[in-house]
């Protein structure tokens, strides 16, 4: 079972270092405080905690533990760092050395014990950081910094090691960062630039150092967090304390792994509520992506279509380039809510507007045909044979005068409009100066985003570091690809929250009746037949066909009167995969003459293919539907997971199928269906009757149920097929494997 953020924790052991270390309950939910004690039917947390991190940004006094003045050693280059940046927070800093009196001329004390005050941050310049936690724990101090490596990221040993030292730090009561991090918490951050910021979070540090450089291009950044292995603090404690930070505008993430998988959906969540967009960069896409960022930080990379799944229901922008991250952070972070959802393109040249909105299109972004009496006050200034629906061809030469300005008001003002693209190919003085001029003064004007893509590689032009990165409203891409990733990003997150409610919501506190009648029927470690398979749908209250198991022939007769002809035939045993190539299903039955035969032919096989049988199982043919496939497995990372795809043969020939993280509600069952490609087959297709999509939705919400109270119990399940009647006639599992953990 997954546990809470530090993984092995209780709930009281949880409780416990909440209150050591000054953590805050979760947000007000539908009018009520979030407690410590609100818990799921598993017994974890349903919102997450905020450290107190305000001392290990800004603290009041820093030790530097191993601190150093020697030319030529590491430690003095971080000792100096630390200096400065201290002085630039106003804390007061103590070296700690054995040997020596003092340190850039700061008095140094031998020990931590020997220390004047005591200290809010601690940084451990050592190769073996767990021999000092003890001693920082008696002089309660309340956070650390390890840089030193050699940790889980280098194999079992180092994993090991690693293990020793989130134990040590759990007793101590006191917050670690790292080990195996970096200086980048204590950069100069510049502090003349204003409006919101970016928090900046990454498990490599030289994978932020894009992000990190925006502030040369006027854009503010407040925080960063090099979070290394995350022995203790991880992505999540700062996602979490960076949402609650009135400064911040976008939280930017580039992640190899993640500790805890609830942990991180915990924060997200958090995030969503307020709506704070996160944007992330997650490595693992690939089998050689995953094996890499495991060797670099010791971290579960996780099965990359759940993380992909999980990431989307809790709103957080996934991105694969580190120049996508810092576009996207800059723009969802400064920019205003939309106004609406329609992207106009508004270009000199038609073939760059015609270019520019088939890629835009193509993403997903609304490009709506302006009404015809927009059209005719652009055609006041623009050419009568220049397109003007959209995009918008000026033909270049009004944007050297007044029409320029007129042009693009008359754009902004319409009310479908919420986004402005104006890519320009190259610089063409003076009409593309002109031009950039007229587009930063209608973006002070007004509320709606106005975006420029400066095409020119050479990226000189007053034009574009002058003007453009000169306004605080423009947003600037160098890559019209980076220009509608932003941008749907930008409206997506803000549709997105608009409508948030919180998975954890739909997350069942209690156990249901259905646990209590479904436990006895799980045989730990063991597959279960058919039959039992059945048996446990039954009891969360999933159709199955009217059926019998029989151990006779005479007995399968009398089955097939009872259940109806035609009828199935089945063999059913607890340990067989793979009936049908098997030949142990017999279809079609209308006889008694044929049941009799067929259960001798089905039991015949399975002395033959030595397949251990608990009987046959005389079924009703269930002959009209689609067959889908609705199934639960354990994730390593994020625990229960539900999957739906196109059932039968399809599920292996196509692979189409969309997965969600429990807990959800009916809205992302209804999405999890939009999601496949063959979604078009449950509307009905070839003159077949549209499906019952309700009680398809309904077995995925009772499988989540499932999944999330049997959790310990369960390792498997699939269902398939699944044939979903025709609308209003409900669906009914035919078949179902189900592995008990």
């Amino acid at each position: 079972m997954l546990g809470s953020t530090h993984g092995t924790l209780t709930t009281d052991s949880r409780r416990a270092r909440v209150i050591a270390c000054g953590e805050q309950p979760g947000p007000a939910v539908h009018g009520r405080p979030a407690e410590v004690d609100d818990l799921d039917v598993s017994g974890r947390p349903l919102y997450s905690h905020v450290p107190d991190l305000d001392r290990f940004f800004r603290p009041e006094s820093v030790a530097v533990i191993g601190a150093s003045d020697a030319e030529g050693r590491p430690n003095t280059g971080v000792t100096r760092q630390l200096i400065a940046w201290s002085e630039r927070v106003g804390a007061r800093l103590h070296p700690v050395h054995p040997s020596r009196p003092s340190v850039f001329g700061i008095p140094c004390s031998p020990s931590v014990a020997d220390l004047p005050e005591q200290v809010d941050l601690a940084v451990l310049l050592v190769a073996d950081p767990l021999p000092v936690i003890e001693e920082l724990a008696e002089a309660k101090v309340k956070f650390a910094v390890a840089f030193a490596s050699g940790f889980a990221e280098t194999g079992e040993e180092g994993a090991a090691a690693q293990d020793r030292l989130t134990a040590a730090v759990e007793q101590s009561g006191m917050r670690l960062l790292g080990p195996n991090t970096n200086l980048n918490a204590f950069e100069r951050f510049r502090d003349d630039l204003e409006g919101p910021a970016i928090a900046l979070i990454t498990q490599s540090g030289h994978q932020g150092r894009p992000v990190f450089s925006l502030q040369e291009l006027g854009i503010r950044l407040s925080h960063w967090a090099p979070t290394g292995n995350e022995a203790d603090l991880e992505t999540a404690d700062f996602i979490s304390y960076f949402a609650e930070r009135p400064e911040v505008g976008a939280i930017a993430c580039y992640v190899e792994g993640l500790k805890d998988g609830r942990s991180f959906l915990l924060a997200a969540d958090r995030a969503a509520r307020r709506g704070v967009p996160v944007v992330a960069v997650k490595v693992g896409r690939t089998e050689t992506g995953a094996r890499t960022a495991a060797s670099h930080t010791g971290k579960l990379t996780g099965a990359d279509a759940v993380v992909d799944a999980a990431m989307r229901q809790y709103g957080v922008i996934r991105v694969d380039g580190l120049d996508e991250l810092q576009d996207t952070a800059a723009l969802l972070a400064r920019a205003r809510p939309p106004r609406a959802d329609g992207v106009v393109v508004y270009s000199i040249s038609g073939g760059t507007g015609a270019h520019f909105a088939d890629l835009a299109t193509e993403a997903g972004l609304a490009l709506p045909v302006l009404p015809e009496a927009k059209q005719a006050e652009l055609h006041q200034w623009i050419p009568e044979y220049l397109s003007v629906a959209n995009p918008v061809d000026n033909g270049g030469h009004p944007v050297g005068d007044h029409r320029g300005r007129k042009i693009i008001d008359a754009i902004l003002d319409d009310p479908a409009v919420g986004v402005l693209i104006c890519p320009v190919t190259g610089p063409f003085p003076p009409l593309s100066d002109k031009l950039v001029q007229d587009l930063v003064d209608a973006a002070e004007r007004t509320d709606k985003l106005v975006c420029v893509v400066w095409g020119s590689p050479v990226g000189t032009e007053p034009a574009y570091r002058d003007v453009l990165l000169g306004s605080s409203r423009v947003a600037t891409f160098r890559t019209v690809a980076n220009c509608i990733t932003a941008v749907r990003a930008y409206l997506d997150h803000h549709r997105f929250v608009t409508g948030y409610r919180s998975p954890f919501d739909h997350a069942p506190r209690t156990p249901s009746p259905s646990f209590r009648k479904a436990q006895p029927l799980m045989r730990p470690g063991q597959q279960l037949s058919e039959h039992a398979a059945k048996q446990l749908l039954r009891a969360y209250g999933i159709r199955v066909p009217r059926e019998q198991l029989v151990t006779s022939a005479a007995a399968a007769v009398r089955a097939a009167g009872l259940v109806g002809y035609p009828v199935v035939m089945k063999a059913s045993g607890a340990r067989i995969a793979h009936k049908t190539e098997l030949g142990l299903v017999k279809i079609g039955l209308t006889s008694a003459s044929q049941v009799r035969d067929a259960y001798r032919e089905l039991t015949d096989i399975a002395r033959y293919e030595d397949v251990s049988l608990d009987g046959v199982l005389v079924c009703q043919m269930v002959e009209r539907g689609v067959e889908m496939v609705v199934g639960a497995t354990h994730d390593e990372l994020f625990g229960p997971t539900v999957t739906v795809g196109l059932g039968g043969v399809l599920v292996e020939v196509l692979g189409d199928s969309a997965v969600r993280v429990p807990p959800f509600g009916e809205e992302q069952a209804r999405d999890m269906l939009a999601e496949l490609r063959g979604r078009a087959l449950l509307d009905g297709v070839r003159g077949r009757p549209p499906a019952d999509l309700d009680a398809l939705v309904e077995v995925v919400l009772r499988v989540q149920r499932m999944a999330l109270e049997l959790e310990d119990d369960l390792a498997e399940l699939d269902i398939n097929p699944l044939v979903v009647l025709p609308r209003g006639q409900g669906a009914v599992a035919l078949d179902a494997l189900v592995v008990c953990r």
